[in-house]
């Protein structure tokens, strides 16, 4: 199975929450590379995240972002 880089997108986006304060959301501005804001556009689809274009992680989102969170810290520690 590959892995798109869509999902890899999806994840990094993930990894940017805070899990230490899930009151604290993110804002993808146009700016940003089209990469991440259709990334962000996906995860709303997914019901992730409140807003298209960020916001807070939904109930479904925050134990999406907890398990990226945890793979890839494992992943880095490996790495080391």
């Amino acid at each position: 199975m590959a892995i798109r880089p869509e999902f890899i997108e999806e994840l990094k986006l993930l990894y940017l929450f805070n899990m230490d304060s899930i009151q604290e959301g993110i804002k993808i501005h146009h700016e940003a590379g089209a990469e991440k804001i259709t990334a962000a556009e996906r995860l709303f689809e997914k019901g992730i995240i409140t807003q298209v274009d960020g916001g807070y992680l939904t109930n479904l989102g925050i134990e999406a972002a907890e398990h990226a969170h945890a793979l890839i810290n494992i992943l880095m520690l490996v790495e080391h």
